[in-house]
């Protein structure tokens, strides 16, 4: 019996391939590009999963792929991209898998923002901007300043500005009219607070908030993430009232099964959303919320694939208990050739038991920095507390500068 992923997260195929033996099923990922995994693959032993190439982009191509597999009982996904595409296949395969219509609304930031909005779980509107210069009155007019502007269909922080005056607004229209965008360009209002994200899983209607990731980016107009911890220390009752409104957000947006990586602002007058993933955390998320709650959390997403109740809602788990962790996306500080890294001898001196994870490796070309596509790799530590690993794992990853040279 096979669970298929079409495509998925860098990391995290050697938990998923774990979780899938546990439940009786071999994993089989079906890719258009086996480096995205090259960490994972070098690590993992030959069998513990199937590989199949293919071009991903192409329905039927991939259609045909699954049904060459042996006795296809389920399908995942764990990323943005492939994320309609693959509850399309799994409801014309007659796989178990959420309702295709579900998914296109939360692939679409702006809908999802008008719908809380509509329903008074967001306190800012939503509205359609054209990029370039004819796009400033109508944010002046709507949203006023501080202002966010989004392409409605991005993923990995990219295609996200922060226009903080007017300058800076001409500025963040020009560079989205440049850009070959995957949605809409839209505007919403900036909210002021410390960024977190919830890390959740539903099950028809029911909800469990799995702990609260804390989130640094970049202060530059174009947002990039750079520290995580996990877990957020939080008191009983604000804990309790982010589960609740996370719950009501998921409603509205009509997520119903499975992981939701729910980014948020804690304002003054509490969580405000800043958009919502029907998946798993990205970057070091998974893993770390394995660590930390004692348990592979990846069995829920196989639970899910066959059409189950996920054990993990009911399941008691280890949050408080297990270490903490925090991970640093190391960039590039320009474009070119990576030729490798300085200071990688240095992490063993770090506390924290200091873990390297690559994301690129020597000889590829970095054309971009300002965005995810320019890390490099992340440095991981440990800690009794969120905060205390997100200090280690910082120590740490100052000391390590990615070699970069010109392009020929």
């Amino acid at each position: 019996m096979t669970i298929a992923a079409l495509e998925s997260l860098s990391f995290g195929l050697g938990r998923m391939a774990e979780a899938a033996a546990s439940t009786g099923h071999r994993l089989c990922l079906l890719t258009g590009d086996r480096s995205v995994y090259r960490h994972e693959l070098a690590t993992l032993p030959p069998e513990a999963l199937d590989v199949v190439d293919v071009d991903t982009d192409d329905p039927a191509a991939v259609r045909r792929a699954l049904a060459a597999l042996p006795s296809l009982a389920g399908l995942i996904n764990t990323t943005d991209t492939w994320s309609v595409p693959a509850a399309e296949l799994a409801a014309g395969l007659g796989l178990p898998g959420p309702d295709p219509e579900a998914v296109r609304l939360l692939r679409d930031k702006r809908l999802v923002r008008e719908a809380l909005y509509g329903r008074g779980l967001s306190r800012s509107a939503a509205v359609a901007v054209p990029p370039g210069p004819e796009g400033v009155d109508a944010v002046l007019r709507t949203v006023g300043l501080p202002a966010v502007l989004k392409d409605s269909a991005g993923t990995s922080s990219r295609g996200v500005w922060i226009a903080h005056d007017e300058e800076a607004l001409h500025r963040a229209l020009a560079q989205a009219a440049q850009q070959a965008l995957k949605g809409d360009l839209f505007a919403e209002a900036f909210l002021a607070g410390p960024l977190y994200s919830a890390e959740t899983l539903s099950w028809e209607g029911t909800t469990r908030l799995l702990g609260v990731l804390s989130r640094q980016t970049s202060r530059g107009a174009v947002v990039r993430e750079e520290v995580a911890a996990f877990p957020v220390a939080l008191p009983g009752d604000e804990r309790a009232t982010i589960e609740a409104w996370v719950g009501r957000v998921l409603e509205v947006a009509g997520h119903r099964r499975g992981f939701a990586h729910v980014e948020f602002i804690l304002t003054a007058e509490g969580p405000e959303l800043v958009e919502v993933n029907r998946r798993i955390g990205g970057a070091l998320v998974g893993e770390v919320l394995c660590r930390t709650l004692g348990t592979n959390v990846y069995t829920a997403m196989m639970d899910e694939a066959l059409g189950r109740r996920p054990r993990l809602l009911d399941a008691p788990l280890d949050d408080g208990r297990g270490p903490a962790y925090g991970f640093v996306l190391v960039y590039a500080d320009r474009p070119g050739v990576l030729k490798g890294w300085h200071g990688l001898g240095e992490l063993a001196a770090f506390p924290g038991s200091v873990e390297w994870y690559p994301v690129r490796e020597p000889g590829e070309t970095l054309a971009h920095v300002g965005d995810q596509r320019g890390c490099t790799g992340m440095v991981l530590a440990e800690a009794a507390t969120a905060e205390l690993a997100q200090h280690r794992a910082w120590s740490a990853a100052v000391r390590v500068r990615p070699v970069i040279a010109d392009s020929a």
